[in-house]
């Protein structure tokens, strides 16, 4: 089980960030140098940044909550 504290939750924010960028953009290209990778970082954060759109917390904390008393509960069992 992976705990993450509710303080962290952001980081999680972060990491779809790090998930949308890699697959629109590092992913299909092919990069000759750190240059050329760094533009292309650069041109996906411009037209991004030209119609921002949040990432939002859509995770209702009661389904946060029953998955917890469900792994605790499973944990509970285990020898």
């Amino acid at each position: 089980m992976h705990f993450t504290p509710t303080s962290a939750s952001w980081v999680n924010l972060v990491e779809r960030f790090f998930r949308d960028i890699t697959e629109e953009q590092i992913r299909r290209g092919v990069f000759r140098s750190v240059d050329e990778l760094k533009a292309a970082i650069m041109q996906y954060l411009e037209h991004r940044n030209a119609n921002p759109k949040p990432y939002q917390w859509t995770a209702k904390p009661e389904a946060i909550l029953a998955k917890v008393t469900k792994a605790k509960e499973t944990l509970g069992t285990l020898h």
